[in-house]
């Protein structure tokens, strides 16, 4: 993997959108690399901190791994289990060195499963030490409908619909704008055996 499409992103709201970054071949190769990861550290359900579980499943890669419960969002060396956290793949550092940097590897990759059903509402990601850095996210899987706000709760949202493959870099006065998935087109994809839809996030934590 290295052989990358040299196309311009579409930009929304200063978000960067390849669409079709990633071939069939290296989504499937994805998939199957990030099948060690879930044997390593098993999806579970997250909580807010009001004790709300979310309707995703996630799982991490990297030095540490995000987490949330009724003690807060935060980021752990370790899955809630007491095992490590296994390495991000390959393939993965791939395309962030490729889109984001080949002298800073990302600390985290954060994986979320979306069933059918489940969503994700707005927010932010800003359980980071350093803005500076962008965030890195891929699509895998069945399509979902993303959305994006502005830096400040509230105002006009713009959508966009992502399909498996494409990538998404949030940087400079994009990084901390609120986002979120408002649904998926469950069946839309052939790529995951039993449906649903994989996002990858790579952020660097300190």
């Amino acid at each position: 993997m290295g052989n990358f499409p040299a196309n311009s992103p579409q930009n929304l709201r200063g978000i960067d959108v390849y669409k079709a970054f990633l071939d069939t071949q290296a989504q499937m190769g994805l998939v199957a690399a990030l099948r060690d990861v879930v044997a390593a550290a098993p999806m579970f359900h997250p909580e807010t901190r009001f004790g709300k579980q979310m309707s995703v499943r996630m799982t991490s890669a990297g030095r540490v791994g995000w987490v949330s419960d009724r003690r807060g969002y935060r980021y752990e060396p370790r899955h809630p289990s007491g095992a490590d956290w296994p390495p991000i793949p390959e393939m993965v550092l791939a395309v962030w060195r490729h889109l984001v940097s080949d002298t800073r590897d990302p600390d985290c990759c954060l994986v979320n499963y979306y069933g059918e059903g489940a969503r994700m509402g707005l927010h932010q990601d800003r359980d980071e030490a350093d803005f500076s850095w962008p965030v890195l996210s891929i699509s895998l899987g069945d399509e979902g409908l993303f959305r994006v706000g502005n830096v400040e709760r509230g105002g006009k949202t713009e959508s966009l619909w992502l399909t498996s493959g494409d990538v998404l870099v949030m940087g400079g006065d994009a990084r901390l704008v609120h986002h979120g998935v408002d649904r998926i087109r469950f069946g839309s994809s052939t790529l995951l055996p039993r449906g649903g839809r994989l996002n990858l996030t790579c952020r660097v934590v300190t």
